[in-house]
């Protein structure tokens, strides 16, 4: 499509579209668990058709050496998007969310034991006042009822496993792009199908035609074109703009949440939304260094 030739546009309007999941989370009856799996069957179907179409083929030799690194990144995506559901299931899409973008400052941390990078005063304070935007908004809700609270709690634990792919794709060397994204998705199958198996089974014939439409939705637009439109987009633009660009993410879900859902959110809840945000970007964009 010629409107994403320009890697820009591509990843404002995947950051865009990512937004407004929670949106079409609400109109779905199965479990978190089912929508996980479907999510990733619908997703890994149009891109292997997508491969087939285009005639390209997979790296098998590549993917051997890290075969195992692929296989768990894959599966830590499914349950991470089990807790990230579940937390829309507890609590409002914006607490939700803010809640899920502690993600980088997990990542910044743990780099300092993995990579052995050090902190920087920056990043120090950014974990600072980002942890105390956390503190706010799990504060707020643990007085106003637990149902809330539960819910952050997924989006801190799904927060958790993002951090952890994030790290594990590091790793990652020899396979990237869309074929990475496919492996990913049928190791999540994998790990998924058995859980929703021994959790119930399958209970698609309870969904309505909103139910359907909107899995539809999520599985192949969200997860199936723009997973592989963000990855595309994120290969071409550099650090600062896609950690810029992808705060439309959040943003457009708390508008959502408050618009379209009518779901509350108090003055205390967006100040430390804003502290995680605003903290999270500034330790995302490197300090302009000087021109000799």
């Amino acid at each position: 499509m010629k409107v994403f030739r320009d890697p820009r546009v591509a990843m404002a309007v995947s950051m865009a579209v990512f937004g407004t999941i929670g949106f079409f989370v609400r109109n779905i009856s199965v479990s978190s668990g089912e929508l996980a799996l479907y999510r990733a069957v619908l997703a890994a179907l149009l891109i292997g058709a997508y491969l087939l179409i285009t005639k390209q083929k997979i790296p098998f030799r590549e993917i051997g050496k890290e075969a195992r690194l692929l296989l768990l990144s894959g599966a830590v995506m499914g349950v991470n998007w089990i807790l990230f559901f579940q937390a829309f299931r507890y609590t409002t899409v914006s607490l939700a969310t803010l809640s899920y973008y502690f993600a980088p400052v997990i990542v910044t941390v743990a780099s300092t034991v993995l990579f052995r990078e050090k902190l920087t005063g920056r990043q120090i304070l950014c974990f600072v006042m980002s942890t105390l935007g956390l503190v706010l908004i799990t504060g707020t809700v643990g007085f106003s009822g637990g149902r809330d609270l539960i819910g952050v709690l997924f989006g801190i634990g799904a927060a958790f496993l993002y951090a952890t792919v994030i790290l594990l794709n590091k790793f990652i060397k020899n396979v990237d792009g869309i074929h990475r994204t496919l492996l990913q998705f049928l190791a999540a199958i994998v790990v998924l199908a058995p859980y929703v198996a021994i959790s119930g089974g399958s209970t698609l014939g309870t969904m309505n035609l909103k139910g359907w439409i909107s899995l539809l939705v999520i599985g192949l637009i969200h997860t199936g074109v723009f997973y592989c439109v963000y990855f595309s987009s994120l290969k071409e633009l550099p650090g600062q703009k896609t950690a810029i660009l992808s705060y439309i993410d959040p943003l457009v879900a708390v508008i959502v949440s408050v618009t379209i859902l009518g779901e509350p959110l108090t003055w205390l809840q967006a100040v430390g939304g804003l502290l995680i945000l605003g903290f999270t970007l500034l330790n995302e964009l490197a300090p302009i260094k000087k021109q000799t």
